[in-house]
């Protein structure tokens, strides 16, 4: 039998429990099955001695950042505020773990704390998707997926939430076998074990329980194209059919126009650029397709109540 795997847990500050608990617990769980001392795992903190999730649960940690020993895996964990947790004593500690051949990982928006530490340039990472906007303008030389985990590159990442779940069963399968994998699904009432290129939100149709190939294209082409908007009758031209009949679909399914759809999404981008970067207003107008400033602010507060240069000061 292989050794059995050690798994450290880095927290910082207001980490996400349910990821914490979907990473800890298909561990426990497999050698609970399997019968033998599989994974061994431990917790990681600045200060050494306890950390706070975001739900206000304390965990007692077993070290700090200080002279972190060789573990087989170093998963680093954070929450919705981890941009204000995130030191320079974490990162030099996760750049020390990854020099001495520590396998690297991150959990929801613990991507941010190896992204900030340069240790992510050039591949594939997953982010809870309330963090794509942000992440994808501060960090372009990372190649940002919407999947639910990626295990196919060096560093590990898994998007949050039962996508936590999803990348530690994969990790299981391919150290232990399916069979083990599935028996833990089973121990966890989980029968839906997700591949790692699964898309993180579910899909339009399935949360409105709609059938329309068109519309989902048509929705499709609107996000990829926020930034340099195209026309409506162009959108309808690539998904194949005509402009009023396009209107018609979104008025059926939607009760909304193509036109304000698409508005909508720029301004949820835009309030998604607000909160999670340092962006100026002007940028962010121009990142999501208004080329004037001073439309871009009338429209903003008519949608959310408040100028974009109040949002920020709003939500602190």
């Amino acid at each position: 039998m292989p050794p059995a795997e050690h798994f450290a847990f880095l927290l910082i500050e207001e980490f996400t429990h349910l990821a914490f608990a979907n990473a800890v617990e298909p561990l426990r769980i497999a050698n609970l099955v399997s019968g033998e001392p599989l994974y061994r795992w431990s917790f990681i903190a600045a200060g050494g001695a306890e950390v706070t999730a975001s739900n206000g649960v304390t965990i007692r940690v077993h070290q700090g950042l200080e002279s972190i020993p060789s573990y087989d895996r170093l998963f680093v964990l954070a929450g919705t505020n981890a941009r204000q947790h995130i030191t320079r004593a974490h990162l030099a500690a996760l750049r020390h773990a990854r020099t001495r051949g520590t396998a690297l990982g991150a959990l929801c928006s613990g991507t941010y704390a190896l992204a900030l530490a340069g240790l992510l340039n050039g591949q594939r990472a997953a982010i809870h998707w309330e963090f794509h906007d942000g992440f994808a303008e501060e960090f372009p030389e990372i190649e940002l997926v919407r999947s639910v985990f990626v295990d196919d590159a060096p560093i590990v990442t898994a998007s949050g939430g039962s996508a936590t779940a999803d990348l530690m069963l994969n990790l299981i399968a391919a150290r232990h076998g399916e069979d083990l994998a599935i028996s833990v699904a089973d121990q966890m009432v989980y029968n839906a074990v997700r591949e790692g290129s699964a898309a993180q939100r579910v899909s339009l149709q399935s949360r409105t329980g709609l059938r329309s190939p068109r519309l989902a294209h048509a929705i499709q082409i609107m996000r990829a194209s926020v930034e340099q908007p195209m026309s409506i009758s162009l959108i309808a031209k690539e998904v194949g059919v005509s402009t009023r009949q396009l209107e018609r679909i979104f008025g059926k399914h939607l009760n909304t126009s193509p036109k304000k759809y698409m508005l909508d999404l720029r301004l949820e981008r835009a309030r998604h650029l607000l909160l999670q970067t340092e962006m100026s207003v002007i940028d962010v107008a121009m990142a999501t397709g208004f080329e004037s400033p001073s439309h871009f602010a009338r429209v903003y507060r008519t949608a959310f109540g408040v100028p974009p240069n109040r949002q920020r000061n709003r939500m602190t």
